[in-house]
């Protein structure tokens, strides 16, 4: 007979939930923008402004490491890691062209179900958009107007994944999330891409609301390439 697994104790589980808390709470700190790259990264003062120990914060550097969002050397401790570079942009595209793809191609039998949240997530970021728009042609900048920008952008995304009904494409895509946030942040640059990045959304909703499976992926390939042509422009206006 088996043993039981040992249940975690209380003060471990509590552990694990500020060790959580404290990973959002700088995870928001990074995408919101409030940090620029390149900065140092204290664990010290960060245990300090969250009035945690250090212990939590070291843990959340840990798990941000791996998202790609900070850095870590040697002897020097954390920084805010630097734009993505041009290889890694190609990289972060190509996955999420094998993942959004594959993922819109079997989310299309699930229309039913998805329809009526991926027609909420479309009018909010419309919403959003035509926001975002106004703020850029005045020379106006409101970070929470962006920041719903953005959140409407990724629930669309997500909840194509979510319907797709495969847990290891939905883990992978979520994997991304972070990188690809910032991405969202890098591409806005007038309101030309953010039209663009609506009329795209667009054409992916028409297909899956035709049913029509094949429309539907190349309108999913056809804005990840939109954006990935976008973004390798504004590397290049930057340079």
């Amino acid at each position: 007979m088996t043993a039981p697994m040992p249940l975690r104790s209380v003060s471990e589980l509590e552990r694990r939930g500020l060790r959580d808390r404290v990973y959002d709470r700088i995870l928001e700190l990074l995408l919101e923008g409030q940090v620029e790259p390149g900065s140092r990264l204290s664990i010290d003062t960060l245990a300090k402004q969250l009035d945690v120990s250090p212990t939590p914060v070291r843990e959340a550097m840990v798990q941000l490491e791996r998202t790609g969002l900070v850095t870590r050397e040697a002897l020097k401790g954390y920084r805010v890691a630097p734009p993505l570079g041009p290889e890694e942009l190609s990289e972060l595209f190509d996955a999420r062209l094998m993942i959004e793809v594959e993922s819109t191609r079997l989310a299309v039998p699930h229309a039913d179900a998805l329809l009526p949240r991926l027609r909420e997530a479309h009018q909010l970021h419309h919403a959003w958009a035509e926001q975002v728009a106004q703020e850029l042609a005045a020379g106006e900048s409101d970070v929470r107007v962006t920041q719903e920008y953005f959140a409407a952008d990724a629930a669309f995304h997500h909840a194509i994944v979510e319907s797709a009904g495969n847990r290891y494409l939905l883990a992978m895509h979520d994997d991304l999330g972070a990188l690809t946030h910032r991405l969202r942040q890098a591409v806005i640059r007038g309101a030309t891409d953010v039209e663009e990045a609506h009329v795209e959304h667009s054409a992916v909703l028409e297909a899956i609301e035709r049913g029509d499976t094949a429309a539907a992926v190349d309108a999913m390939r056809a804005h990840i390439e939109g954006v990935r042509t976008r973004s390798v422009r504004d590397e290049t206006d930057q340079a």
